[in-house]
């Protein structure tokens, strides 16, 4: 369960890191059944030569492990937390894409600032402040995650931008084609975190978050995580601040006032 102060941490930051949410051998176990992927690949564990590319992705393996994993009970509650019970769909694994980063000096490409979002409407991927879909992005450590292995990078508070932003979008929000044309300058000053840490830990982080790779990789092994969403049910009402949940909580803060009390201004 999370501490008053971690759900408070995590409406103002944006994150909080669960440490050691999944038990290290489950976290091991995960690691073996991936690289047994990247072998069919060509890629071999104990074959650097064969480690040519800095990034290779592949879809998060169901089943074994990652069962364990997904459905962690420390997890779920946290879930439940911040969410909010019977508002989330249960996920029997993990799911999403893992990015396996090699140790390598070049840019992998896939770097920008970014949050995730969007939602699909014809041809287009609109964001809005309802967050119609997404609760959470959690980054599942498989691998011990140090400063030169390529973090993932945070910046803190700037889901409160995002939602600012948003906020005058309207129900249908927007399209937007990088984060420098949507938010202001300032947002890019926030204090940056490294998403580091040991194998098991997971870091809970608010759909509105903006986020990135990192590079260069200049560790000695290859950094191994998964960075799923966890789906919302219904979107975000933001009409009652006395019921809001944390996600909700974190938007209602970034916006000034519930979405009816500024309808009504």
């Amino acid at each position: 369960m999370l501490t008053e102060a971690e759900i408070e941490q995590f409406v103002t930051d944006g994150f909080v890191a669960i440490r050691g949410a999944v038990p290290k051998q489950v976290s091991a176990a995960c690691v073996d059944v991936v690289w047994a992927e990247l072998d069919q690949l060509g890629v071999g564990r104990e074959d650097p030569a064969t480690w040519t590319r800095p990034l290779v992705w592949i879809p998060c393996p169901e089943g074994g492990p990652f069962v364990e994993a997904g459905t962690a009970p420390e997890l779920w509650a946290a879930y439940d937390q911040l969410i909010g019970p019977g508002r989330w769909p249960p996920r029997q694994g993990v799911g999403g894409h893992i990015p396996v980063r090699f140790p390598a000096e070049v840019d992998p490409g896939y770097a920008g600032w970014h949050f995730d979002s969007g939602t699909p409407r014809g041809d287009k991927l609109l964001s809005s402040v309802h967050s119609p879909t997404r609760a959470l992005l959690s980054l599942f450590l498989f691998t011990d995650v140090g400063h030169d292995d390529s973090p993932t990078l945070l910046l803190r508070g700037s889901h409160m931008d995002v939602a600012a932003v948003l906020g005058g979008a309207g129900d249908e929000g927007l399209e937007w084609s990088s984060l420098e044309s949507l938010l202001p300058a300032a947002a890019f000053e926030r204090e940056v975190v490294p998403a580091t840490g040991a194998a098991g830990d997971v870091y809970l982080c608010h759909p509105f978050l903006v986020h990135r790779a990192s590079w260069p990789h200049r560790g000695r092994s290859p950094r191994i995580i998964a960075q799923p969403s966890v789906w919302l049910k219904e979107p975000y009402a933001l009409i009652d601040r006395e019921a809001a949940l944390p996600v909700e909580q974190a938007i209602l803060r970034g916006l000034g006032s519930p979405l009816s009390t500024r309808t009504a201004e």
